[in-house]
């Protein structure tokens, strides 16, 4: 299989079941950014990898795998076209796993008593970023709201952003990154 098809080539695309859409499309701006997100994470994962061990750093990687594999869901969703059927379904399971992540990793940190700024280990950084994609994704998948079939997906990336907020504060903690506290001018 080639790489290039050169069918894009006049700023069309398929989406999934071949229909062709502009490549600025609102589902392409969507799951296109939901491939963004991935990415960074890919990046947060190569940094996490790379760093010395601790306890939970496996079960931490193997969460982000799986983030990024609901994420890959997500986009399917927004790249197949309303009157068709999705394969690969995000499930309420899934929003269940985030929370119940969310949960236990924010037992473990110190409360917030003040914004944070992103910063502090690099996979902490990166994650901060992958959030704020996910984010613009949310914002993107909120004008496809009367395309999609189910709310799943918008409720999928709202709890990822706060998913992504979680862990880029436990990698902090876990890496010994430094939070660095939001000052306010007087």
């Amino acid at each position: 299989m080639r790489i290039y098809t050169r069918s894009g080539d006049k700023g069309k695309t398929s989406l999934i079941y071949g229909k062709r859409v502009a490549k600025n499309d609102l589902r392409v701006e969507a799951y296109g950014t939901c491939d963004e997100a991935n990415s960074m994470i890919g990046l947060a994962v190569s940094y996490v990898t790379e760093a010395s061990e601790w306890e939970g750093k496996e079960d931490f990687l193997d969460m982000l795998h799986k983030i990024q594999t609901w994420l890959f869901h997500a986009g399917a969703e927004l790249a197949t076209p309303s009157d068709k059927e999705v394969t690969w379904k995000l499930r309420q399971a899934h929003i269940d796993q985030l929370e119940s992540q969310i949960d236990r990793w924010d037992e473990q940190l110190p409360p917030l008593k003040n914004f944070i700024l992103p910063s502090g280990h690099q996979a902490s950084a990166a994650l901060h970023t992958a959030r704020t994609i996910v984010r613009r994704a949310e914002r993107h998948a909120v004008g496809l709201l009367d395309e999609l079939k189910e709310d799943i997906v918008l409720i999928f990336l709202n709890r990822l952003s706060d998913f992504l907020f979680v862990a880029a504060r436990y990698v902090n903690q876990s890496l010994g990154g430094k939070e660095l506290l939001l000052k306010v001018d007087e």
